[in-house]
């Protein structure tokens, strides 16, 4: 009986949140929103998406490892980085991540090979540790 004259007198209800000011720090300017993070790793073409773009596999395991902590929306993979480098040392480091329980944080990679069979050899090793993958053109 004592529990429903408090709670019919307002003893037990809940605090009322205040309304925020414009002076109040809680309030955010919208231009400091996050901006998305499009990373990409090739050595030829522009990738006018990428806010960053790296040219060899050793640029890319550094840029991602940059970026370990965040998430990426999106990370655009060439197969094929000019001489005997390929992208297969980027996908290791991917793949050791999601061994170790520690996958990085990525939206989509896109694949824009113009080998097919490495873009193919890409998607298969990192969609089996449930990156997600698509093949598109930059």
């Amino acid at each position: 009986m004592a529990e429903a004259s408090a709670v019919t007198t307002g003893v037990f209800a809940p605090a009322v949140p205040q309304p925020l000011h414009c002076h109040d720090d809680r309030v955010k300017d919208d231009s400091a929103a996050r901006r998305p993070v499009v990373l990409g790793i090739d050595d030829l073409r522009q990738l006018p998406r990428a806010t960053r773009v790296a040219r060899t596999s050793c640029e890319g395991i550094q840029l991602l490892q940059e970026h370990r902590d965040s998430f990426i929306d999106e990370l655009w993979l060439d197969h094929d980085l000019g001489g005997d480098d390929t992208i297969m040392p980027v996908v290791t480091l991917l793949e050791e991540a999601a061994f170790s329980g520690r996958p990085f944080h990525i939206g989509t990679i896109f694949i824009h090979s113009a080998n097919p069979v490495g873009a193919e050899t890409i998607v298969r090793a990192l969609t089996h540790w449930s990156y997600q993958v698509r093949r598109a053109t930059a």
